[in-house]
């Protein structure tokens, strides 16, 4: 028989587990989920083979106090045999059980408890199999079987593990544009560490330690009680409500802002300035032009259901698991949708610029990746990647246009094109580089931040202020632009010049091409997030404008981490 322990999670916000506040039961059947007072409480094993009370005792197997027998050790390293990493720790202990000893029960119910709260977290709750691993531990008979059930517990685990620390998806295979590198974690470490540690803190700890994860997951739980108490109301009829509007449709307005928390409680059946300015914050948290005036974008926003918008959440989470990697308390953050460029220190904005990324076509959209940034080059000349003399330069070139334009060898020298027959090549062949010499229509403006990368992207200065006008700053070739080149690179210098202002334009003035380095580079990361919390804490949306978020959130769906937008 086996005595259980009923353990409940207690918190309404943050990611903990679950503790210990009840007594002993039977486990007699799979039924193991209850509900004490509106929150899930869950049976799990915690000794194993102790009868419950008044009830004759029999010995478990996981309860016979000698050394582990040699069919034990056998059996073992038969059953982690095709994962070099697991044998290897196994090695190293002597092949000593992890989890089916007799003084094991406190990692067995922690592990138990994190599993049973995994999809809290949008993880393949089925990938783990909890009332199957509970069932083994109550099947268990010999020392063979206790073996295999050694081994397959520590398997659960390390997928357990791998998934909440670095995520359930291969982001790569989902999208070829997100070229970050995974941090992925060291089986057989992972394993060492868990030895030596209090379990239920080393799982605890296991998630995300950056901030924004945590406020992520409180604002899932949000949505899904939003969903579960039927949502936001009847949507807002599509028209211009502008300060005087009265109606009916305002109304439907109001109880909407009321629902989502933009507005207090109101009577109000006119567009008066509470109603305005609930709806100039809500349009901000939307990254929709922030006028007051509640027109078709920001209706069509407000109209967005809760399902769709816990969607993007859960996205959200996978991405942050993703990048689960020290930031710095310095770097750059570049978030795709949002068309912003900050400098962060110490988690707190100290500069930010309206920015303008990659087109939507497949082949200019910005590539997610984080790397360093370590230098600034003023009075930049422009190589055109092969991409883009393709696509936008190859015709006027061999026809003897864009005069702007040099063709350079290999040694850098500049070429005469009477010297070239085009004829003889394609932009693929072409053996020459083509390049935009230094000045005030370079395509890169008067400075450029260069984090060398294979995929020839940057952030830069441009000449074409007009782009930095426009609500959806999809423009560019895949680098990045700012609006405020200079002030950027006068926080970025502020570390190492008491007169960056002057530092910079000393080398500009000069018009040569010269490169300032970074006394200490700046990791960039260039991320790409539509459900986001701003400095405030609040939630912020914007639009999936390069379809990448739809994309993972339907391969979570089918890895079985969410179905139809709910837990699993």
């Amino acid at each position: 028989m086996l005595s259980v322990l009923l353990l409940d999670g207690m918190s309404d916000n943050l990611p903990t587990w679950p503790n210990v506040i009840g007594g002993s039961h039977m486990f007699g059947n799979m039924s193991f989920l209850t509900r004490r007072g509106g929150v899930a409480a869950l049976a799990v094993v915690l000794a194993l083979g102790a009868g419950s009370a008044g009830m004759a005792q029999q010995t478990s197997v996981l309860q016979m106090p000698g050394l582990q027998t040699s069919v034990f050790r056998q059996a073992l390293a038969e059953s982690v045999a095709n994962n070099a990493k697991i044998s290897a720790f196994y090695r190293d202990t002597q092949y000593a059980p992890l989890w089916t000893g007799a003084d094991h029960a406190a990692r067995r119910a922690a592990l138990l408890s994190a599993l049973a709260r995994a999809a809290e977290h949008g993880l393949p709750a089925a990938r783990y199999d909890l009332p199957g691993l509970i069932a083994a531990f109550e099947a268990v008979e010999s020392e063979r079987e206790r073996a295999q059930l050694e081994a397959r517990v520590t398997k659960t685990f390390l997928s357990y593990a791998r998934d909440i620390t670095s995520g359930v998806l291969d982001p790569a295979q989902v999208d070829r544009k997100i070229v970050r590198v995974v941090p992925r974690p060291d089986p057989e470490a992972l394993l060492h560490e868990f030895a030596q540690a209090e379990p239920v803190a080393f799982l605890r700890a296991l998630a995300p330690k950056a901030p924004e994860y945590a406020r992520l997951f409180a604002a899932r739980q949000d949505l899904e009680r939003v969903i579960a108490q039927g949502g936001w109301g009847a949507p807002v009829p599509e028209a211009r409500f502008t300060p005087g509007t009265s109606g009916e449709a305002v109304i439907a307005l109001r109880n909407r802002l009321i629902a989502m928390g933009y507005l207090a409680r109101s009577a109000t059946a006119s567009y008066d300035s509470a109603l305005q300015a609930a709806v100039l914050q809500f349009q901000i948290t939307h990254g929709i032009e922030a006028d007051g005036i509640a027109g078709q974008a920001t209706i069509r926003a407000l109209n967005v259901p809760p399902e769709e918008r816990l969607k993007s959440v859960i996205v959200a989470m996978e991405r942050e698991r993703w990048l689960n990697i020290p930031r710095g308390d310095r770097h750059i953050w570049v978030n795709l949708t949002d068309f912003t460029s900050q400098i962060i220190d110490n988690d707190q904005v100290t500069f930010e610029t309206v920015s303008v990324v990659g087109a939507q076509a497949d082949d200019r959209q910005t590539p997610e990746f984080s790397d360093q940034m370590s230098y600034l080059e003023l009075n930049p000349d422009w190589t055109l990647p092969r991409s883009i003399l393709a696509r936008s330069y190859w015709g006027a070139l061999a026809s003897g246009g864009a005069r702007h334009l040099q063709i350079v060898d290999a040694r850098g020298r500049v070429i005469s094109r009477e010297q070239v027959d085009f004829s003889r090549y394609t932009p693929a062949n072409f053996p020459f580089n083509v390049r935009q010499p230094p000045g005030p229509s370079n395509a890169l403006g008067e400075v450029k931040f260069m984090f060398p990368n294979p995929y020839a992207i940057y952030l830069h200065d441009t000449p074409e202020r007009h782009l930095f006008r426009t609500t959806v700053r999809t423009h560019s070739s895949g680098c990045i632009r700012l609006n405020d080149p200079r002030d950027f690179a006068y926080e970025l210098l502020s570390r190492q010049s008491d007169d960056p202002q002057g530092l910079y334009h000393s080398v500009l003035r000069t018009g040569q091409q010269t490169r300032i380095y970074l006394e200490t580079p700046v990791p960039v990361h260039l991320v790409y997030r539509t459900a986001f919390t701003d400095v405030r804490g609040a939630l912020n949306f914007r639009n999936d404008m390069y379809g990448r978020d739809g994309r993972i959130y339907d391969a979570l769906v089918r890895a079985g981490a969410v179905e139809n937008g709910l837990r699993t």
